[in-house]
């Protein structure tokens, strides 16, 4: 199966605060918040939604074709990076005018995340076609259309319906930037729509729709929910609610969405029920939390399956096992 995921590529400053938001903000003064943090860490890696999901897609043994805009610095060491790890990058183009996005975020002590995005030269996505792309590596069977330049989500989206490939919708944090139209334009007919809980709310509210109509919309639609795991739902009402897998330690949530949307691709690629695709996210973003930085975990294969097992039962552990040893 031939994943190609659009979106973001990015290098992350990660910061830790040591105390919590919510002790910080006076509820009479939130018309008029002026906050400084002093952190106690500061982590640069490398980062971006497409670039994350590519990564842990290719982690799994997949060679997804990563579609994005980047600035001249992306060649300097992120793209043999990427490369050495399995993901196609032929699909990336290189500005000539700006430096790739930035990703800026501070977490507190109950993993709560405060963050801002530069864009950079991901607002040049938007001039990137999928039909030569699709041309030049073969048939596409599924475009992940992740957070991005809010022009090149619409235009990706809209090419998906015009060439017949099949779509997921991951709107993510652009929920914020774009408009109802935009929004509306960005999921209908989407095979997939992936959010998490909060997403899910602004969605339905942007758009208009209830949750039953935008159901009537997409094929599937998935909602992550933190600790409480993820649930999938179709017109036909909720076919699969999964637990999050348990974690060993809990260093950094950044790019655990990610993370879960790598495992569930990848379970579809390896043609296997919803509710398992589900399963392999969550423990792939359990992966991320155990760790600094979105592609710094590390994942030996007979490892990978044996806590798939432990977590969701050795039915898992032999359907997966195949694709990975």
């Amino acid at each position: 199966m031939r994943i190609a995921v659009t979106g973001s590529i990015a290098t992350d400053y990660l910061m830790t605060f040591p105390g919590r938001f919510s002790e910080q903000l006076v509820a009479e003064q939130l018309d008029r918040v002026s906050l400084s943090f002093l952190v106690d860490e500061l982590e640069v890696r490398r980062g971006g939604v497409a670039a994350n999901i590519a990564f842990g897609l290719a982690r799994l043994g997949l060679s997804p074709l990563l579609v994005g805009a980047v600035g001249e610095d992306f060649n300097t060491d992120y793209r043999a990076w990427l490369s050495r790890h399995g993901v196609d990058t032929s699909g990336v183009h290189v500005s000539e005018l700006r430096h790739s996005a930035r990703f800026m975020c501070t977490t507190d002590e109950d993993q709560n995340q405060m963050a801002s995005f530069y864009t950079g030269a991901m607002e040049e996505a938007r001039f990137i076609e999928l039909a030569p792309l699709a041309d030049r590596v073969g048939e596409l069977d599924l475009v992940v259309i992740s957070p991005n330049d809010p022009l090149a989500m619409v235009r990706h989206t809209e090419e998906c319906r015009q060439l017949g490939l099949d779509f997921m919708a991951d709107p993510g944090q652009q929920l914020a930037r774009m408009d109802g139209t935009q929004v509306r334009r960005l999921i209908d007919g989407a095979r997939y729509l992936i959010t998490n809980d909060y997403e899910r709310t602004l969605l339905e509210t942007k758009t208009g729709w209830s949750g039953q109509e935008i159901l009537e919309r997409v094929g599937h639609r998935i909602t992550t929910m933190g600790p409480k795991g993820a649930v999938i739902e179709s017109g036909q009402g909720v076919l699969a609610e999964v637990p999050a897998a348990a974690e060993r330690d809990r260093v950094d949530p950044t790019g655990v969405g990610d993370a879960f949307r790598a495992g569930f691709l990848a379970g579809l690629a390896w043609h296997r029920p919803l509710e398992r695709c589900a399963q392999l996210g969550s423990l792939m973003a359990t992966y991320v939390l155990e760790s600094v930085g979105t592609q710094e975990y590390d994942l030996e294969a007979e490892q990978f399956v044996q806590r798939l097992g432990d977590t969701f039962g050795s039915e898992a552990a032999d359907e997966v096992r195949p694709h990975l040893l």
